[in-house]
């Protein structure tokens, strides 16, 4: 089992920039794949960015590719979201995710352990 809480949300304007964590709790983390996932009003639940067990390997979404990077520090189980250049339509929750498959997916289905989520919202 992994316990996943996120921080780092709030509001700022455009051109702006924000640190999203990710604190795990479970032996596995270190393990697998995690991913940030995000969801804004009326709107499907939708990829951001995923990275390895080891960092080795990333995947951004195209509407973030540049301005995101994903990280993580297994000694300290924690995940990190670097978001600059932040628009306004970045505004949602934010979700990060552990998988239990090895391979790095951008799915949402093949991830099986997800946070309370946190509020970013971006004002123009």
């Amino acid at each position: 089992q992994v316990q996943l809480v996120e921080s780092g949300g709030g509001l700022v304007q455009a051109g702006g920039s924000l640190r999203l964590s990710c604190a795990a709790s479970g032996r596995t983390f270190s393990m697998y794949p995690m991913g940030w996932f995000r969801q804004a009003p009326g709107k499907e639940r939708e990829f951001v960015a995923a990275i390895s067990w080891n960092g080795d390997i990333t995947y951004y979404a195209d509407s973030v590719k540049g301005r995101f990077t994903i990280s993580r520090d297994n000694a300290e189980n924690m995940g990190y979201l670097q978001m600059n250049s932040l628009k306004p339509e970045d505004t949602a929750v934010y979700y990060c995710a552990v998988s239990s498959v090895d391979r790095t997916h951008t799915q949402a289905g093949y991830y099986d352990y997800w946070g309370q989520g946190t509020q970013v919202t971006v004002s123009s």
